[in-house]
């Protein structure tokens, strides 16, 4: 049973996997899948909880080792689930071992930069887990959809008009993503597929349930009618930037504990390939342990003497 489910849980994965953009089609993206793959949300939950476990394993051991980092970006229209994933997949994970970043709109500092700054500087260590709740792709996203945000960037107007812009940030994007695949970070990048009509749903719950009106934004509403220009943005940014070094999963969006449920997948397949082990113990560390042990043994106190009547 466990290894039907590992198998499962790998295909799970693996078939809203994009390693190559060429003829990508999100118009052919569905955005509820759980029934297509045999699960119920009770069966998916259990499931969930589950592999929280097994990532969690997995995660100290890429700390242990402290030489592989991984880096997930999150991307998705609002009310996509972004919070929620990283909450939910998230919750078995030692914190020490993991950061996450949301990249809001850019600041004057930032915006003096070039747009990749930022992400240089939040980029996961070394045996760390990055998370970043929005992204480099705001670049080619937003500013794609609103070109006039350009207007607030240092950049000079003779690069602005070239021809070749939008084609040029996305080889940047492609080769910052390879250059941290070649320092031994891997990149993993979520676009949380949400329908229109589970957006109008959502933000609707947002309106009647009090407890969520602090997630309400008027931004919300006014850039939904603009979804069919991000739709043709993020159509072109997945065809352009997947690369079998830096892959994207288009992860069907309606439900969110299936959405949860791919993303731990995902996360949990990569970690896998590693093969990675608990580090050994070089025989000098080995020796130094057992005199600590001899020593501390030592310090334990002696049981009191009782006289014999």
């Amino acid at each position: 049973m466990a290894r039907k489910t590992k198998d499962m849980s790998n295909r799970l994965a693996r078939q809203f996997c994009v390693r190559n953009g060429h003829d990508f089609s999100l118009a052919s993206c569905p955005t509820r899948a759980a029934e297509a793959c045999g699960l119920d949300k009770k069966t998916g939950k259990q499931l969930l909880k589950e592999r929280i476990g097994r990532l969690s394993q997995l995660q100290s051991v890429l700390y242990a080792n402290g030489t592989w980092s991984v880096l997930v970006v999150l991307q998705a229209l609002d009310a996509g689930g972004k919070d929620g994933v990283i909450k939910h997949v998230m919750s078995g994970i030692n914190p020490q071992g993991v950061s996450v970043t949301s990249f809001k709109q850019p600041g004057p500092v930032e915006l003096s930069h070039g747009y990749l700054w930022r992400e240089h500087l939040a980029a996961p260590a070394a045996g760390r887990i990055g998370i970043f709740n929005r992204s480099h792709y705001e670049e080619v996203l937003v500013t794609r959809v609103h070109p006039e945000l350009l207007d607030h960037e240092c950049l000079p107007a003779s690069l602005r008009r070239k021809p070749t812009f939008w084609r040029d940030r996305y080889q940047d994007i492609s080769h910052f993503e390879q250059y941290m695949a070649r320092q031994g970070t891997i990149v993993l990048k979520f676009f949380l597929h949400l329908s229109k009509e589970e957006q109008r749903k959502r933000f609707l719950r947002r309106i009647d349930h009090r407890a969520k009106n602090w997630k309400f934004s008027p931004a919300d509403i006014h850039e939904r009618q603009y979804w069919d220009d991000y739709q043709s943005a993020y159509e072109e940014a997945i065809r352009r930037t997947a690369h079998p070094d830096a892959p994207w999963f288009v992860v069907p969006a309606d439900q969110k504990w299936f959405e949860r449920l791919v993303v731990i997948e995902a996360i949990i397949d990569a970690l896998e390939k590693l093969h990675l082990k608990m580090p050994a113990s070089d025989p000098a560390m080995a020796a130094e342990m057992e005199k600590a042990r001899k020593q501390l043994e030592a310090e334990a106190p002696k049981a009191p003497h009782h006289a014999v009547h």
